[in-house]
């Protein structure tokens, strides 16, 4: 299906004004409310929904790209948008499939809504308490790492609940970030994604009525909409850490060519370059292969297909990470200034390995999937 927004070209566009605010936002560790306030204007936010419900009706690797050319301006728009982004393409995915989000899909669309995530900190058992009450639950958690929380509209989270029949469940719903009992702290302070405004989120007897619960799951077990999220996700977040990385390799080549003779003639710096060449690849390589998994939303969830995307997702992680630091290596010690760039590129990529999976989980899981048992 062609776009109606072209979201890479769109992108492109606001680029230079994005990259002019990216010092600053990291400097202060400021949201970057200014780049939102400009995607929400050029209906980014809704580009990732289908055409037929309102919106700008761009395929899963169209985001994928255009979160990548996003990050070569500034990662932490990149990344804050990745975590709506990737929400909409979950719902997208049901949506084709016959489940239940046309109506999330059509919000979206019309009020340019931005949704916030909290899948990552809440895993299969989630985080905090739900309690029975007339109509619905009270919900009591502290959510950590809302990127965009500061002008998110809603929050899509989950709570444990246990039930007196089935036992120990999870809630699945979505809430309005305004509602009563929701706070949003200002304590984003991190190394590095210094503007994405990753936020906690404090939930104090929080209400979500019956109808506001969108799915209910045995809490500690693997459901088949992780199998949804595992395969349309990474790709999506990941894609501002390639993105990043990328952005790191075109410096360091153009401090490599700005050197002239001095550079050619120097065996060393040759092969720097050569490794950072090499890193570049196997990136770039790793992290086609993530966008292809997803097929355009035309795939049957399993622990399988999970599995093949995560074992890709860590090896472009391990590869983004290589490729900064190699693009260090060829700029030399020039790169530790702020004022050359490198140094913010290398603090924003330390995020890519916590996100779902980290390696060693990663390992874990691909394993238990390849001797067929459940994977958590």
């Amino acid at each position: 299906m062609a776009s109606n927004v072209n979201f890479v070209e769109t992108i492109q566009k606001l680029g230079t004004s994005f990259a002019e605010r990216a010092t600053n936002a990291d400097v202060e560790g400021r949201f970057v409310a200014d780049n939102y306030a400009e995607l929400k204007r050029n209906k980014l936010f809704s580009a990732g929904v289908p055409a037929d419900l309102g919106g700008g009706g761009a395929t899963h690797a169209e985001l994928c790209q255009g979160l990548r050319e996003l990050a070569h301006y500034c990662s932490s728009t990149a990344l804050a948008f990745s975590m709506h982004t990737h929400l909409v393409a979950a719902a997208v995915w049901r949506h084709r499939h016959g489940q239940p989000a046309e109506a999330l899909l059509r919000k979206i669309a019309a009020n340019e809504l931005v949704l916030v995530s909290t899948g990552a900190g809440d895993w299969v058992d989630s985080v905090g308490r739900a309690e029975r009450v007339q109509g619905g639950f009270k919900i009591t958690a502290h959510k950590r790492f809302c990127s965009g929380a500061p002008v998110g509209d809603l929050m899509m989270t989950s709570a444990p609940y246990h039930d007196p029949e089935k036992g120990a469940e999870v809630l699945h719903f979505a809430l309005p970030i305004r509602s009563p009992g929701v706070t949003v702290h200002d304590d984003w302070d991190a190394i590095g994604m210094r503007g994405t405004g990753s936020s906690s989120i404090e939930l104090k007897e929080a209400f979500v009525a019956d109808e506001g619960i969108s799915m209910r799951r045995p809490a500690g077990v693997w459901h088949p909409s992780w199998s949804v999220i595992m395969t349309v996700a990474p790709p999506i977040y990941m894609a501002p850490y390639v993105g990043a990385a990328e952005r790191a390799a075109a410096m360091a080549k153009e401090t490599a060519r700005a050197r002239g003779n001095d550079a050619k003639q120097d065996p060393i710096a040759l092969q720097s370059l050569g490794e950072l060449e090499n890193a570049l690849a196997l990136m770039q390589m790793a992290f086609r292969e993530m966008t292809e998994l997803t097929r355009e939303y035309d795939f049957d969830p399993s622990p399988e297909r999970a599995s093949q995307m995560l074992v890709r997702k860590t090896i472009t992680t391990k590869a983004v990470i290589e490729t900064v630091n190699a693009a260090i290596e060829v700029v030399g010690g020039s790169a530790l200034f702020r004022r050359v760039g490198i140094e913010r590129l290398l603090r924003d990529v330390q995020g890519a390995p916590f996100h779902p999976l980290p390696e060693k989980k990663q390992q874990v899981f691909t394993a238990r999937v390849a001797l067929g048992l459940p994977p958590v």
